[in-house]
């Protein structure tokens, strides 16, 4: 049996997070302890670790054919942040490459704020299926409440990867380098709750207070479901 585009959609995006998680979290992180385990230097595990992340950007632009800038920013960022620690020979220099990438995204997402659609639309948009996209795509045309909440979360996106990216520095800085690479990815887990937090609590608040409710993508004004403002 044959799928349709927007089945296969959402399986996709799915995939495609636990490949990010894996090339990105998992495999950086297990290769690092495993080669401090086998007595290998610090810098150079960090080194073995900072590679597959490099390696797996370079094959997504290969394969899609095409750059944004924020990817190019952040390739950028790694290289000069893994270049210079080979000059100093410094680990921590290597450790702090996360905090480039998380503020890379969080000013990224800044700039989407006066684009005609901030980064949340976008990233909505692009993990569910289609009857869903149609369903949001309405809800922005017909709801002002719904454009400004989206705004505000994308806000709070941003600001929440800059605040990660400063605390990553300060942690690169000053703990013992063997136990950053481990608080690295609990941060990036405390950051990414706290985000999916205020978006799930505001948003539906927010939309609460300007007579709307929200149940999913569904946006329904409030007297149509009998209830008061």
């Amino acid at each position: 049996m044959t799928e349709s585009p927007g089945t296969l959609r959402p399986a996709r995006a799915g995939g495609g997070l636990r490949r990010v998680l894996l090339v990105h979290v998992i495999v950086p992180l297990v290769l690092f302890y495993g080669l401090r385990w086998l007595g290998v230097n610090q810098f150079l595990a960090l080194l073995a670790g900072a590679v597959i992340p490099v390696a797996g950007a370079v094959r997504g632009i290969v394969c899609e054919r095409r750059i944004g800038g924020l990817q190019l920013f952040m390739l950028g960022t790694m290289g000069l942040t893994v270049a210079m620690s080979f000059v100093t020979g410094s680990p921590r220099l290597m450790l702090i490459r996360n905090g480039w990438g998380m503020a890379a995204i969080g000013v990224w997402m800044l700039c989407t704020l006066p684009a005609p659609r901030p980064f949340l639309y976008e990233a909505t948009r692009i993990v569910v299926d289609e009857d869903r996209q149609r369903t949001l795509e309405a809800n922005w045309d017909r709801y002002p409440a719904f454009r400004r909440m989206l705004r505000i979360c994308s806000a709070f996106w941003a600001v929440a990867c800059l605040s990660d990216s400063a605390v990553r520095v300060v942690l690169a800085m000053t703990l013992p380098v063997d136990l950053v690479p481990a608080l690295d990815e609990v941060l990036l887990g405390i950051t990414v709750l706290a985000i999916l937090a205020f978006q799930r609590f505001f948003g539906r608040s927010y939309l609460r207070r300007n007579g709307l409710r929200s149940r999913g993508l569904t946006i329904t004004p409030l007297a149509a479901t009998g209830q008061s403002a």
